[in-house]
């Protein structure tokens, strides 16, 4: 198996038919193994039943029906344990994206990229309630992740299998995959690709959704730079509040010393003692989260590091210090 393209699906069901057409034209050109999976997330309309229909008619097509609706994140990740190619596509079922892109993303995995992200430079949905939210969303991402890509809100992308096997998703990270995989010494770039008008149903997103993606990204930012060293966040922190705190209160005890000034009422003495305890506090949970980093590290058996390639002799051993 060479290709694997995963779809996740959530009432689509007018567009199925369309979409899988396109991408049977389109694959049937690349003369490669191929398979597509489709992940029907929960769908409450005639979704399944299409999809069980063209399944009937091509064995390289694999159908996923979650349980309910778990999410696109949730969808992508069933579709990417499922995969067994050696390159992975996803893309959407609202026939937004283009399938005749596809080449031109696996063109770019074999220039050596890790990942190919989409971006939709010509993109046709509603200004204030689409594109507006999204470029300030991706401005600000890039900004926080250092990872500069002009849309992260693509689904079109294509991936190293070895790479995503890597990534496990949770929430709806589905959108920081780039910044994940950045992460752990992807390399990463981005096509151009054609973005179409939406011609059956409805988007499942709104300009609401942003207020998620921020929160969203400061999870994947604390992840990224602190969950194997808590204490470099907590411990800064606690620091900064200690030396503020302390600070506050060596000019209140010299204005009482030096100018008989009275410290009875007054909120600043108050606020000192704050900042002092929560320091202490944060320091605390710092030392706390260096414990749970390592305990779950430790007791999963997982390591800090991801390997890309491994060059030895054939007749070596594969442990160093025991020849076992």
């Amino acid at each position: 198996m060479n290709l694997s393209v995963i779809i996740p699906v959530f009432n689509e069901e007018k567009n199925l038919e369309i979409l899988c057409q396109e991408l049977i034209n389109v694959l049937d050109k690349l003369e490669t193994e191929l398979e597509i999976i489709f992940i029907d997330d929960g769908s409450t309309d005639k979704s399944f039943n299409i999809l069980s229909d063209l399944q009937k008619n091509d064995d390289r097509i694999e159908v996923v029906r979650l349980r309910k609706n778990f999410g696109q994140t949730a969808a992508l990740s069933a579709g990417f344990d499922r995969a067994r190619g050696d390159f992975i596509v996803t893309l959407d079922a609202d026939l937004q994206n283009d399938p005749e892109d596809i080449p031109k993303l696996l063109d770019k995995l074999k220039d050596g990229y890790d990942l190919v992200n989409g971006w939709r430079f010509d993109r046709k949905d509603h200004f204030l309630s689409r594109r507006l939210p999204s470029v300030v969303a991706n401005k600000i991402i890039s900004i926080s992740t250092s990872v500069k890509l002009h849309d992260y809100g693509c689904t079109l992308k294509a991936f190293k299998k070895e790479l995503i096997k890597n990534i496990r998703l949770y929430g709806e990270m589905h959108r920081f995959i780039p910044a994940i995989a950045s992460g752990i010494g992807a390399s990463i770039t981005e096509l151009k690709v054609n973005h179409r008008e939406r011609r059956f149903g409805k988007s499942k997103y709104g300009i609401f959704r942003t207020t998620r993606v921020i929160l969203d990204l400061i999870t994947v930012k604390f992840l990224l730079s602190y969950a194997s060293r808590p204490i470099q966040i907590f411990g800064l922190l606690g620091f900064f509040c200690e030396i503020t705190g302390f600070g506050i209160l060596l000019y209140l005890i010299a204005q009482r010393q030096l100018f008989d000034m009275p410290l009875a009422n007054r909120p600043l003495l108050l606020f000192s003692i704050l900042l002092v305890f929560m320091g202490l506090q944060f320091i605390t949970l710092g030392l706390l989260g260096e414990l749970q980093a390592r305990t779950y590290h430790e007791t999963q058996n997982k390591p800090i590091y991801v390997i890309k390639k491994i060059l030895k002799n054939e007749d070596r051993d594969d442990d160093p210090i025991t020849g076992n």
